[in-house]
């Protein structure tokens, strides 16, 4: 067995650190925030769709169809332009991930020292304190503190660890300050990675992804039988040459397959991405963007998030003194032994001159969920700091207050000659004073509540501060009903999802019941985020569906958050709101037309497998219709800044919009089937009617998306129009089409006509007997 090192106060050598690192005991790099260069590249290459756009590719090589082959070099186009952008938003990521990248204290050559989490080595002497994470397996030598291990085991009491006792990777502290031997480094650790604990079981959500993944299910499952179908029917039934069957059964194939949406969605993300790295705010999660833009609660810390967290002692008011030192010297001695570092203490600190007068023999950190902190002094006895209405038995004295309604914090200090002990009740106390701290609002504040107002975000304000203190805050901030307000401490669990549904203002929340108030807005059907800062705020930040930290927080939250707001600002929000409705509502808006062409595609292969025609179109005619009436158009747009509240569900939107078009083009198919020859045209003529009707219902529905005109959607439309309108007209042959005569064209606008027509009516029929479409402007046009 082998044998364990003894402690050394004075950590690590230089010497034994390099021995160390010789003999790759370290942690080694760690993982990086954003997804790595090959994950980028196997993510836009590795797809269904381009697995079967690339045997659809083969079978046309196989033929010969040289000319049909286009649409392979807009897929390798589409790939290169994602992988580039991905790219582009990585670096920016990673060079903001350095600013949040959590750094740890430990004891080398007797003196502490700064070091990055990849340069730990075996046997390093961590100096762990409050709002630190747990970044190697440890063993605690001295000291004692309390453990958040919720993010390993999911429960979310603290645990207490002093000496000899197990710190696990992924666990943080919220209590108390110690010194901790490493155990084990790199994937010996209990959690390999840093990130990938903080983030552990955290469940993607995004409807777009969720949206398109069903998408794709439907697709794959109908795409290879009917594949197989149209083929068996082109050569052994209708005994077409191997030439005509494979590029004939391409073509419908290729036209089930909307995969510009899927770049068009990954580029506008990246996008987004990038203009909030460029204003400091980190997109730890791509999809985070869009579920921002859903959100309709945002609950909001007190301390350090709506205001700035620079507390300040403005008053010390005595009630008591003890024995023969001022309560100054005392509090000197409180600080100089107290391990705790929160903003309150480091405003004590200021206001306070520390001294070791006292001898300090036994310590209790301070916890957010007693709100209170405790030292008991040899031969003096003990020194409780906390909470002014938990340290005092009768009621606050009404100076206190009236600081307390005038926003300000009250901390009392109280002493007692018995024990003291965190598992028990606080023995009664002589306040010896009560101190009051300031903390000032952050300026915008009150705009930008007011903005998520006017877009219809309700907002929660959340604290562990008196809830008087949080209310008087709140209403200097602009919040609305401010004065709905509740102390979480009186609350009994079974009454905590009536009072989240009356109330806006939560004083006193212990970070439990910070996840309870999520979950409960959550079960009342709403998209919650949540800004925190400290340990306190993990397990709502880890249940909300989308969370956000602030730069200067602890490791913890930064590692577990979605979006790190690196200028510590929350008012910087808005943007990240618009950004994300920026995403969504571009996408949404084009999505319908790449489903026009899925639809009637599908429909197309059923009808032309019942009845044992040819699909009537080829591979480069299609790629015509994605260039110019697809493509070109939503990716011209979609950076377009149309920030509009987002209102109903993404599938049926765009399904409202496509499902009238897809069906417009089947039934014109299937009347110009049915008349061309009483009008005396053959196949070949026919099938050029039915081209140019699908190329005009396209690109009418691609001008109704651009409702209302702006200059660019102008030049767009013109564009696409010229561009169609040029090949049908001057690359006929290419195109496999027949010149376009008077006759033709004539007879191509009225079934046009009478498609745009029945299109319509279809839409009406959707849209009427659908009361959530009618919500939605811009799905009226």
């Amino acid at each position: 067995m082998k044998d364990t090192p003894k402690y050394n106060e004075y950590g690590l050598t230089s010497q034994e650190v390099q021995e160390r690192k010789a003999a790759g005991q370290q942690n080694g790099l760690s993982q990086p925030a954003s997804q790595s260069y090959s994950q980028i590249i196997k993510k836009n290459i590795l797809t269904l769709f381009n697995l079967l756009n690339f045997l659809i590719f083969l079978a046309l090589v196989f033929v010969k169809a040289w000319s049909n082959l286009i649409f392979m070099a807009i897929i390798l186009v589409n790939a290169g332009i994602g992988i580039l952008q991905e790219i582009n938003a990585k670096r920016l990521v990673d060079k903001l991930s350095i600013l949040t990248k959590p750094t740890l204290h430990v004891m080398r050559d007797g003196k502490p020292q700064i070091v990055d989490i990849q340069d730990i080595v075996l046997d390093d002497l961590l100096i762990l304190e409050s709002g630190d994470q747990v970044c190697n397996d440890a063993i605690v030598v001295t000291g004692s503190i309390e453990a958040n291990e919720s993010l390993l085991t999911g429960e979310s009491d603290p645990v207490y660890k002093q000496r000899d006792a197990s710190l696990l990777s992924g666990s943080s502290i919220i209590a108390g300050k110690c010194y901790a031997r490493v155990v084990k480094v790199g994937k010996e650790n209990y959690a390999t990675a840093l990130i990938q604990q903080a983030q552990v079981a955290k469940k993607q959500k995004s409807e777009l992804l969720e949206s398109m993944n069903k998408v794709t299910r439907v697709t794959t499952f109908m795409i290879i039988p009917l594949g197989i179908l149209l083929f068996i029917e082109a050569l052994w039934m209708r005994h077409d040459t191997m030439f005509l069957s494979v590029v004939s059964t391409s073509a419908g194939l290729l036209g089930m397959l909307p995969k510009g949406l899927v770049l068009l969605m990954s580029v506008s993300l990246a996008n987004g991405v990038i203009r909030l790295a460029k204003r400091e705010v980190l997109v730890q999660d791509l999809y985070s963007l869009e579920t921002l833009s859903h959100i309709d609660v945002l609950c909001l810390d007190k301390t350090g998030t709506i205001t700035d967290g620079q507390m300040k002692v403005e008053h010390m008011l005595t009630y008591g003194i003890v024995c023969h030192l001022p309560n100054k010297e005392i509090m000197g001695s409180y600080l100089h032994a107290c391990d705790d570092n929160n903003v309150t203490f480091q405003a004590m600190n200021a206001y306070f001159k520390p001294n070791n007068i006292l001898n300090p023999i036994q310590k209790i950190p301070f916890s957010s969920l007693r709100k209170w902190s405790a030292i008991e002094f040899e031969s003096f006895g003990t020194v409780v700091v906390g909470a002014a209405e938990k340290l005092m038995k009768e009621d606050l004295p009404s100076e206190v207050k009236d600081y307390i309604h005038q926003g300000m914090r009250a901390i009392a200090v109280g002493f007692t000659k018995e024990n003291v002990d965190d598992n028990q009740l606080l023995p009664e106390l002589d306040i010896l004073m009560i101190l009051i701290l300031s903390d000032n609002l952050r300026k915008n504040t009150k705009e930008t509540l007011d903005y998520f107002y006017k877009e219809g975000i309700e907002t929660k304000i959340i604290s562990g501060d008196h809830v008087e203190t949080v209310a008087a805050i709140a209403k200097k901030a602009g919040v609305k009903n401010y004065d709905k307000w509740i102390d979480m401490s009186m609350v009994p669990d079974e009454q905590i999802a009536v009072s989240v549904q009356e109330n806006t203002v939560f004083g006193r929340v212990t970070p439990d019941q910070k996840k309870r108030i999520v979950e409960e807005l959550q079960k009342a059907g709403h998209h919650v985020a949540m800004t925190g800062d400290g340990v306190n705020d993990l397990l709502a930040l880890k249940k909300a569906d989308c969370s956000i930290a602030l730069a200067d927080g602890s490791d913890a939250s930064k590692q577990i958050s979605q979006v790190v707001l690196l200028n510590n600002d929350f008012t910087c929000l808005p943007d990240v709101l618009l950004e994300g409705r920026k995403v969504v509502n571009n996408v949404t808006r084009v999505a319908g037309v790449f489903f026009i062409k899925t639809i009637y595609t599908i429909l197309l292969s059923i009808i032309c497998v019942l009845t044992n025609t040819p699909f009537p179109f080829i591979p480069l005619q299609i790629t015509l219709i994605d260039l110019f009436i697809e493509a070109m158009p939503s990716f011209l747009t979609m950076f377009e800044s149309d920030t509009s509240k987002i209102k109903g569900s993404f599938l049926p939107q765009v399904f409202s919009k496509a499902i009238p078009n897809g069906m417009s083009i089947i039934i014109c198919f299937m009347l110009i089937m049915i008349f061309y020859p009483k009008f005396s045209f053959d196949y070949q003529e026919a099938m050029t009617i039915m081209y140019i009707v699908l190329g005009v219902i396209s690109m009418v529905a691609v001008m109704r998306t651009c409702v209302p005109f702006t200059n660019l959607r102008v030049i767009v439309c013109t564009f696409m129009i010229l561009g169609f309108g040029s090949a049908i007209l001057f690359a006929t042959t290419w195109l496999h089409l027949v010149q376009i005569t008077l006759r033709i064209g004539v007879y191509a606008a009225g079934v046009s006509l009478i498609g745009l027509i029945i299109e319509r009516l279809f839409y009406f029929y959707i849209y009427k007997n659908d009361k959530a479409l009618q919500e939605i402007p811009y799905i009226s046009q």
